[in-house]
């Protein structure tokens, strides 16, 4: 039998708020979801905010979507991007949408796209209002996607944008909602539940690739993996200070 073909999405880019730096980063990232079928980005390109995309426009087989500032306060740009995302959706041709962007409120786009049973993948900046990023399934800061750059000059893959302990109420909170008779819970489990009542939580915002990792360094909860199973958390008992392993 054939193999069963990855999610088809449609990627859609604001140049105007979007950086060209972390292009690499935002198709790798959508690459861990599916195909990304369609690309396009709408944008100004004799602008100079949008002349940095046009160096990378090829490499990534992204279609530019050149919108003139024909009348000063009206957003072109927004306006045929949100057409095209309504046509691209009445279409049925695609399982997801990914849309990059961080200054304007698409929330209503996002939300309808999702009554329509197709997921939404938000990317922007930590300014995005709140209500688009909850309105999608997932969200992903765009500084996250971001080379961190250590005092060397060289590359890292960790961009701190909160510290790890800030991700301990949130984590505690999703604990305290699963059923436990000991308190022990899996780890697998509480990552599944944090997406879906944060779409923005993300381990890497506070520092770390993997939650586990995140988990440990909060010093706040116990890890445990025995014999080869599944890792289990559970909240710290009051007056411990060393997790588990």
């Amino acid at each position: 039998m054939p193999a069963e073909r990855s999610p088809r999405l449609a990627v859609l880019i604001d140049a105007d708020n979007a950086s060209a730096k972390i292009v690499d980063g935002l198709f790798e990232e959508i690459a861990k979801i599916g195909e990304a079928s369609v690309r396009r980005i709408y944008g100004d390109f004799a602008s100079a905010r949008s002349k940095a995309w046009i160096d990378v426009l090829a490499k990534h087989a992204i279609i530019p979507q050149q919108q003139f500032a024909y009348t000063t306060g009206k957003n072109a740009s927004d306006i045929t991007l949100v057409i095209d995302a309504r046509d691209l959706l009445h279409s049925g041709r695609f399982d997801g949408f990914c849309l990059v962007w961080s200054d304007s409120d698409f929330t209503r786009l996002a939300a309808r796209i999702r009554e329509q049973g197709v997921d939404v993948f938000g990317f922007g900046e930590q300014k995005t209002p709140e209500s688009f990023r909850q309105a999608c399934r997932r969200f992903i800061y765009t500084e996250n996607l971001l080379p961190a750059v250590t005092a060397n000059g060289t590359s890292s893959t960790s961009n701190s944008l909160q510290p790890p302990s800030a991700a301990t109420p949130i984590i505690k909170k999703v604990i305290g909602q699963m059923e436990s008779e000991d308190g022990w819970v899996h780890l697998g489990a509480v990552g599944t539940q944090l997406a879906n009542l944060a779409s923005d939580f993300d381990p890497r915002t506070y520092g770390f690739r993997k939650l586990r990792d995140l988990v440990r360094k909060t010093g706040a909860f116990d890890l445990e993996q025995p014999d080869g199973k599944p890792v289990r958390i559970r909240i710290k008992p009051s007056g411990k200070k060393k997790s588990g392993g």
